[in-house]
């Protein structure tokens, strides 16, 4: 069998990313562990070789394994979808057999869970427009009845192909968004060198670690940064939130359930413990975890076990968890809201994120980092000015990373100008003098009792108003007035609610 070898050297300088991947291409020969799913809903017409009016899946299995794939057949489409999420398949070939509207949505749920998994849909209209039709829905191929074999062979062997191709570049998409973000992680600060070089050195470790720090110091980079130079960075990173998921299903959102355990399940699922098996899992906000989950937490991490909701038998994972709290946790611990024989088992390896206040030396090389980005989204020179610079350093900074980058993108959208000034930033009067020593306050920027982020905000949604209103609506023209990419306008309304 042909491989394709390839060798990429990550411009983060962290490590090189080196695969063979084998491909069930035509010319290279189907590989063996291809599997494909058949999904017959009825009963169809027999199948003659060499073409006939409709196919059995028997024989389409038969036929498919002859060939050098693996098949699973499934009478209907409803018990299609726990074998795709739970077992997976390579390929799914679909008959419709007149049911061209259930099809669809069919592939269309499939789509979304699995977008890059290629369908075969065989039907029995074989007009171009209901192929073209299904091509939309998102059919791979479309083959209508009668057909023969050679042709199905060949579809399968095709969409084997640009499957494992649309799974690759999404394995090296991910690889190299992490890179970049850990290439642009900037650490000027003696804290954030000492906490670089920290992560390096835990990461190829299998311990569990807790990531402390406030919200916007980059709680979910650093561990990100932890899984890709980890010997798991081939494997999935998953992230969930513990203050987002309702204390309701957060049992079943990690652990899983099966079908028919409570109103609703109407099948099996896999939780973030099982989906995250052979990479990390990241548990942000882990203080918002209620007691009954922390209990159930510890039992996971001691036993490497699982047991989805419903189920009476226990599943083997091989997971890395990655918790982060912007909460203190030995402070919840000594208030009893937090188990704290939990708190030793995840602060294994404990990181510690030092607020922006905290390592100001890391201030003006982020800021000219995020400046940096927008100026190549909107392709134009844009640099601050000194006294905006001043300003950077003099503020206290109570959202963190997250508010500089906020603060930047804003200045950029709102100014327009190629030189970032004070007034552009919107910062309120420095509340310490740099390098004074002296701790920070945050003071409230306006007598109305908004904070400094809902008065820009405010302001940035007056300029992104007028200028749409000046454009007659046309978004394309008002980014171009504001001096914007429209890729930039349409995340800032959607962020700013602005539709």
């Amino acid at each position: 069998m042909h491989t394709l070898s390839t060798t990429m050297f990550d411009y983060a300088t962290l490590r090189p990313l080196d695969w063979r991947r084998g491909w069930a291409m035509g010319e290279f020969g189907p590989l063996a562990s291809a599997r494909v799913l058949i999904v017959e809903e009825a009963k169809a017409a027999r199948h003659e070789s060499g073409g006939s009016a409709g196919v059995s899946s028997g024989l389409l299995a038969n036929l498919l394994i002859n060939a050098g794939y693996a098949c699973e057949t499934v009478s209907s489409r409803h018990a299609a979808l726990p074998v795709i999420e739970h077992r997976g398949t390579d390929v799914i070939v679909c008959s419709a057999n007149g049911d061209t509207a259930n099809v669809g949505e069919f592939m269309r749920v499939v789509g979304a869970r699995r977008p890059d998994l290629p369908l075969i849909l065989l039907a029995e209209d074989t007009s171009v427009p209901a192929a073209v039709a299904a091509m939309r829905q998102g059919a791979f191929d479309y083959l209508a009845k009668p057909f023969k074999d050679e042709a199905l062979v060949a579809a399968v062997g095709r969409a084997v192909e640009v499957g494992a191709l649309r799974r690759e570049n999404n394995r090296l998409r991910q690889q190299l968004n992490v890179a970049s973000v850990a290439a642009g992680f900037v650490a000027e600060s003696e804290q954030s060198k000492q906490l670089v070089a920290l992560i390096r050195r835990v990461a190829p470790a299998r311990s569990t670690a807790l990531i402390e720090g406030e919200s916007g110091t980059g709680k979910e980079l650093v561990a990100r940064m932890l899984h890709y130079w980890s010997k798991r960075s081939e494997g999935p990173f998953v992230a969930i939130n513990c203050k987002a998921i309702a204390s309701g299903v957060m049992e079943s959102e990690l652990f899983g359930h099966e079908k028919g355990s409570f109103t609703g399940a109407i099948a099996g699922r896999a939780g973030c413990f099982e989906r995250a098996s052979g990479g990390t899992l990241f548990l942000d906000e882990l203080a918002e975890a209620d007691a009954d989950f922390q209990a159930k937490l510890l039992r996971v991490l001691e036993d490497g076990e699982v047991l989805r909701v419903g189920a009476s038998k226990p599943r083997k994972i091989d997971v890395r968890v990655v918790g982060a709290t912007n909460r203190i946790l030995r402070t919840e611990v000594a208030a009893g809201r937090f188990r704290s024989d939990l708190y030793f088992r995840l602060n294994v390896i404990p990181l510690r994120l030092a607020p922006l206040r905290e390592r100001r030396d890391d201030i003006l090389p982020l800021a000219r980092h995020f400046l940096a980005y927008h100026a190549a989204e909107v392709e134009r020179s844009l640099r601050l000015a000194p006294e905006a610079e001043r300003a950077l350093l003099g503020y206290s900074w109570p959202g963190n990373v997250r508010e500089l980058q906020n603060v930047i993108e804003r200045a950029v959208v709102i100014s327009g100008a190629e030189v970032l000034t004070a007034d552009a930033l919107a910062l309120e009067a420095p509340v310490i003098e740099p390098g004074s020593g002296v701790a920070p306050e945050v003071r409230n920027p306006e007598r109305d009792g908004r904070t400094l982020q809902e008065c820009l905000d405010e302001a940035a949604r007056g300029r992104i108003r007028d200028a749409l209103n000046r454009a007659g609506g046309n978004r394309v023209e008002a980014a171009s007035l504001l001096a914007v990419d429209r890729t930039t306008l349409y995340r800032l309304m959607k962020r700013l609610g602005l539709g």
